[in-house]
């Protein structure tokens, strides 16, 4: 870990208090995807093809990450979250150097950072782009366009932000930087 990212982990609890603000989009009408969730492929940080027709029947969050930013501790409670709901819940990180150069490192770098400084088990993907753009990843493509996802055009407006999938594909929730993976309104509807 470097200087600047144990500085940002230390001032991370204050980063949490003073950073509310728009926190949720839920799908209150329960609307239905025209393009399925299942139908989508990506690549992991190891180069496989990834394949989410495996995840149906578990939730799955699904969070942009960079490891030099003032949320990347949230990794420590993604793992945290992750271990404690394993049985019925996936979560797929995307590295990404979206957002002022926080994700510099290969894929192999991000995923030697994220064991050693944050014992992450869970999937990472392969770096990639998830803002909107011709080059946008094409989980972040679904997520954030509501002619494929039913009601969200909502992409990532900072690193950490989180996307939950319901065990039947269909996009529920969408929770900014702010909220930490073990909120209360995350794990309500992990529960739900």
């Amino acid at each position: 870990m470097t200087l600047r990212q144990s500085i940002l982990k230390t001032f991370y609890p204050v980063l949490m208090a003073f950073g509310k603000s728009k926190n949720e989009q839920k799908n209150t009408t329960n609307m239905q995807p025209p393009v399925s969730f299942y139908s989508l492929h990506t690549t992991d940080n190891k180069g496989n093809s990834v394949n989410f027709e495996q995840f149906h029947g578990k939730k799955i969050l699904l969070v942009n990450t960079a490891s030099d930013c003032g949320y990347t501790p949230q990794y420590e409670d993604l793992e945290k979250l992750y271990r404690q709901y394993k049985d019925r819940l996936m979560i797929i990180a995307f590295p990404a150097n979206d957002f002022g150069e926080q994700e510099k490192g290969n894929d192999e770098e991000v995923a030697t950072f994220c064991k050693v400084n944050y014992g992450v088990t869970f999937p990472l993907m392969k770096k990639s782009i998830v803002v909107k753009g011709k080059d946008q990843n094409e989980i972040f493509q679904w997520l954030s366009d509501k002619s494929k996802n039913g009601w969200n055009d909502q992409e990532p407006t900072w690193n950490f932000c989180k996307y939950l999938v319901n065990e039947n594909g269909v996009l529920t929730n969408f929770y900014n930087s702010s909220v930490s993976p073990m909120s209360k309104e995350v794990t309500d509807a992990i529960n739900k």
